[in-house]
């Protein structure tokens, strides 16, 4: 009888899933943020949490344990290293999945997955929407960036024969002022 051996086979073999989960968890790891699919970002959730809270107490045993999950010496280094670091007074809830829509080939549900204090590195690297034109919206923001034209401050004139003052050091420029006259 199988009771509660409840989970997503996510098609695949027990080695294949595996194999797939740690290195989906070995680049969640290094890139703190990868994109993927809602099931598997679920299934990659239930794999990494219990690794990063194992990350939390640094013994031999438990980076024996993590290594023999992730099978990546660079991932355990930087999850022992980095990651618990940050996470050190979390008390759970590691990973946040952020949905993002469907994919265009097979309509798959496509989604984030990052380390939760990790998002103001991704706040740098954020996608900007461009502004997509119409004839309605041509005519209407012509005559509106003309009037909020922003004013151009123009930078004093340089004279190029006159030495800049961060080349020389300020006890040497009198001395070349003298000199000049």
């Amino acid at each position: 009888m199988r009771h509660n051996k409840k989970f997503n086979h996510l098609g695949r073999t027990a080695s294949h899933r595996n194999a797939m989960l740690a290195n989906m968890a070995c680049s969640l790891i290094k890139h703190k943020r990868i994109t993927t699919t809602v099931a598997k970002a679920k299934a990659l959730k239930k794999f990494v949490e219990p690794l990063i809270t194992k990350s939390k107490n640094d013994t031999t045993n438990s980076r024996r344990v993590v290594f023999s999950n992730l099978q990546d010496k660079y991932a355990v280094t930087e999850l022992f290293k980095e990651i618990s670091v940050k996470i050190a007074d979390r008390p759970g809830g590691y990973t946040r999945i952020i949905k993002t829509g469907n994919r265009l080939g097979d309509n798959a549900e496509m989604c984030f997955i990052e380390l939760v204090d990790y998002d103001e590195n991704m706040a740098k690297n954020k996608v900007t929407k461009k502004a997509t034109r119409t004839r309605r919206s041509s005519k209407k923001a012509a005559p509106a960036a003309a009037t909020e034209a922003p004013a151009v401050v123009e930078a004093p004139a340089v004279d190029p024969e006159a030495p800049a003052a961060t080349e020389t050091p300020a006890a040497e420029a009198p001395a070349e002022e003298a000199k000049a006259e």
